[in-house]
C-alpha cells in the first residue's frame, strides 16, 4: 500500500495542487481548504518514502500523525462550507479569503501543537478525542444540507448535487474508516494509507465544480 501511494498517488497529488494552484482565482474557497489537504497528503507520502527506505525516525512519525489529523480537519472545513453554501447561500464568512486563511492557519497551528504535545506526555488519549471531534459536524452538515436542498432555489441543481456528494463521501469517510481507527489502532495505518485516494475522488467533485 505505500508503495501504491508513492507511485501512484505522490505524481497525482501534485498534479492536483498544480491544478487547484490554477483555478484558484476563480474558486478561492474551498479550493483553499483543499489545497492545504493535499499539502497534507503530500506530506504524509513523503514520510511514507522515509519508511519505505526503512529510516526510522520517531519526528518523522509525528509529523506524519500530524499531518492525518490536519487532513482530517481540513475535509471538516470543506463540508461546513458546503453545508452553508446551501442552507446559507449569502453568508459569507467561510467564502472571504482572509476568514479562510485564518482557519487553515488554526488547523495548522492546532495539529502541529496538539499531536505532538500528546505523543510526548504519552496521552493518546487526546488524539481519539481529537479524531473523534469532526464526527458530530460531518453528521450535522449531511442532515442540514439535505434538509435544506428543497428551499434553497438560488442555488443550481447541479451544485446541489456536488455538494450532497462531497458530504456523502466526506460521511462515509469519516465513518467507514475514523471511527474504526478510534476502535483499533491498526485501522489508523490502513485509515492513513487510504486517505490519499479519498482525497483524489474529492478533487473530481471539485474540479467537475470549476470546470
Amino acid at each position: 500500500m505505500m508503495w501504491i501511494d508513492t507511485c501512484i498517488c505522490l505524481p497525482l497529488t501534485l498534479l492536483m495542487i498544480y491544478c487547484v494552484c490554477c483555478v484558484v482565482r476563480r474558486s478561492p474557497v474551498p479550493v483553499i481548504y483543499y489545497t492545504n489537504l493535499l499539502t497534507s497528503n503530500l506530506i504524509q507520502i513523503c514520510i511514507m518514502i522515509v519508511w519505505i527506505l526503512r529510516i526510522s525516525s520517531s519526528i518523522a512519525a509525528v509529523i506524519h500523525f500530524s499531518c492525518v489529523m490536519a487532513s482530517l480537519y481540513f475535509r471538516m472545513c470543506v463540508a461546513l462550507e458546503r453545508c452553508l453554501y446551501i442552507t446559507y447561500p449569502l453568508l459569507d464568512c467561510l467564502k472571504e479569503t482572509q476568514s479562510s486563511v485564518l482557519v487553515c492557519v488554526l488547523v495548522w497551528a492546532f495539529c502541529i501543537v496538539s499531536v505532538p504535545l500528546a505523543t510526548v506526555l504519552h496521552e493518546l488519549e487526546r488524539l481519539i478525542i481529537y479524531a473523534a471531534l469532526p464526527g458530530p459536524l460531518f453528521m450535522f452538515c449531511l442532515a442540514r444540507t439535505f434538509r435544506a436542498l428543497p428551499a434553497a432555489t438560488s442555488v443550481p441543481t447541479e451544485e446541489k448535487r456536488r455538494s450532497l456528494g462531497i458530504l456523502i463521501l466526506l460521511f462515509f469517510y469519516y465513518f467507514l474508516l475514523i471511527v474504526p481507527t478510534i476502535i483499533s489502532r491498526y485501522i489508523f495505518i490502513i485509515f492513513s494509507l487510504l486517505s490519499p485516494f479519498v482525497d483524489l475522488i474529492l478533487f473530481l467533485f471539485h474540479a467537475k465544480r470549476t470546470h
